[in-house]
Formats: C-alpha cells, sequence, structure tokens
C-alpha cells in the first residue's frame, strides 16, 4: 500500500471504512495496535525534538549573556566576512 493510499485513507473516513470491509476483525485488530504503536512513537520524537529545541535556546540565552557580561556584541566576534564578487569571471581569465 502506498503513502498515497494511506493518506487518502485517512483524510476520508468513507474510503477508511472501505478499505477496513476488505480485512477480518483479527486484522484490524493489529492494524490498530500498529497504528497506536506507530501514533506513540511519533509522539515519543515530537517531544524529545521539542526538549532539544528548548535546551539549545536556553544554551543559546547563556552565551548572549556571557558575551554582554564580558562587555562584547556578536559584532566583536563574527569578522566581517569578504564580498563575494557578482557574475561570472571572463572566458579567457583561466588561460592565463
Amino acid at each position: 500500500m502506498s503513502s498515497e493510499s494511506l493518506e487518502r485513507i485517512a483524510r476520508n473516513k468513507n474510503v477508511a471504512r472501505a478499505a477496513a470491509r476488505q480485512l477480518s476483525m483479527e486484522q484490524l485488530h493489529k492494524l490498530s495496535e500498529v497504528i497506536g504503536e506507530v501514533i506513540e512513537q511519533k509522539q515519543q520524537e515530537e517531544q524529545q525534538r521539542h526538549e532539544e529545541e528548548a535546551m539549545k535556546e536556553r544554551k543559546l540565552a547563556e552565551i548572549r549573556e556571557a558575551i554582554t557580561d564580558a562587555g562584547l556584541s556578536l559584532d566583536d566576534l563574527v569578522p566581517e566576512q569578504p564580498k563575494r564578487r557578482r557574475g561570472r569571471p571572463p572566458k579567457n581569465a583561466s588561460q592565463s
């Protein structure tokens, strides 16, 4: 079954019912268990991602505070980037 089929089933209750009619009760219960496990795993992954983002934000705040306490700014830490030339180099520039 393709992901497109699963998306169609998930979006439309009547399509889901039609697909469910093709399965036995045992298969439906097994499908329910599998979907429950997948949902739980996705929730755990989402929770972990939120925790990692929150930790990253805390670390950034600590670093910004340390920079400010030291009397520095972000411009002091990042030197000016060299300006890039725009456009293509001349065709005969590599022949020299």
